[in-house]
This record gives C-alpha cells, sequence and structure tokens, in this order.
C-alpha cells in the first residue's frame, strides 16, 4: 500500500515539467525568500512597532493583499481585550488596514 501511495505522489514529477502545476510555498519558506532576496522586510524589525502600536501579536500569517502583492497579516490582542486583524505591507512596513476580527465560535451554533 505504501509503495502504491509512493509511486502516485511520484508520478507528476515522472511526467514532465511542462504539465506539473508549482507547489505554493508555506508562509515561513516565501517569507524567508523575499526576506533573503531583499523583496520583503523581515518581520522581527516590523513586530515591535506593530506590538507597540497596536497590542500582544498573537499570530502572523503571510498572506496575498486585496489590491495586489503581499501583506503580513497580524492578529491582534487589544489592552482592552478585543481582538484586531492588522495588514502590514511586506515592502513598504505600512499598515494597510485594520479590521475587528469577528467571533467565528458563533456559526457553529453551539452556544
Amino acid at each position: 500500500m505504501r509503495l502504491i501511495l509512493l509511486s502516485l505522489l511520484l508520478l507528476p514529477s515522472a511526467a514532465g515539467s511542462q504539465d506539473a502545476v508549482p507547489i505554493p510555498l508555506p508562509d515561513f519558506e516565501a517569507a524567508r525568500r523575499g526576506v533573503e532576496q531583499g523583496e520583503m522586510l523581515p518581520l522581527g524589525s516590523l513586530m515591535p512597532r506593530i506590538e507597540q502600536e497596536f497590542g500582544r501579536v498573537l499570530e502572523v500569517e503571510l498572506e496575498e493583499a486585496d489590491e495586489g502583492g503581499m501583506v503580513y497579516e497580524f492578529e491582534i490582542l487589544r489592552p482592552d481585550g478585543r481582538l484586531v486583524e492588522v495588514d502590514v505591507d511586506v515592502v513598504t512596513g505600512l499598515v494597510v488596514e485594520v479590521e475587528d476580527e469577528e467571533d467565528d465560535d458563533d456559526d457553529d451554533g453551539m452556544d
């Protein structure tokens, strides 16, 4: 069974690179490459400013911006207890959007 799964995993690469669909890099790998190539600001250089201005950073993701380009999407716990999402342009370091996080737990019908 494992041999069959391994064969299926290797099949697309054996078919030739012309038909291969590029696999997107994980966030951390895309960010590392972007920083190494000078195309993105390092996350560590933005964190102190974002935490000072908005609050405690809980999570960061690399996302495609609505208007193109890439943003670091910070999930922030504000001092007043609210959760906000802060999008920061990866090239300029400018805050491009701040929005309140909705409580997604209400969608499951369990209160």
